[in-house]
């Protein structure tokens, strides 16, 4: 079994209307691994900035940020804990 790691990931949606959607449905994914979730929708400017926190393995880990990565419109930053 691979060892867990915690961390944090960062993910700024630029165009709610499109890629909201194709975000939530990846999360819902990794609903395992995600320890807590906060979502802050910035109206003004159209977008939406999520943080999460995680645990899981690097695998997961890489896998979820890969595929959130992928969506055009959106961007993503992790920080993982060494312990």
């Amino acid at each position: 079994m691979k060892e867990k790691r915690i961390g944090v990931i960062g993910i700024v949606i630029n165009d709610r209307e499109t890629a909201a959607p194709k975000v939530n449905g990846i999360l819902s994914e990794y609903a395992d691994i995600i320890i807590g979730r906060m979502g802050i929708p910035y109206r003004e400017r159209n977008i939406s900035v999520i943080s999460l926190t995680f645990e899981g393995d690097t695998d997961q880990i890489g896998a979820l940020t890969g595929k959130l990565g992928s969506i055009k419109e959106v961007e993503v930053k992790s920080v993982i804990c060494s312990k």
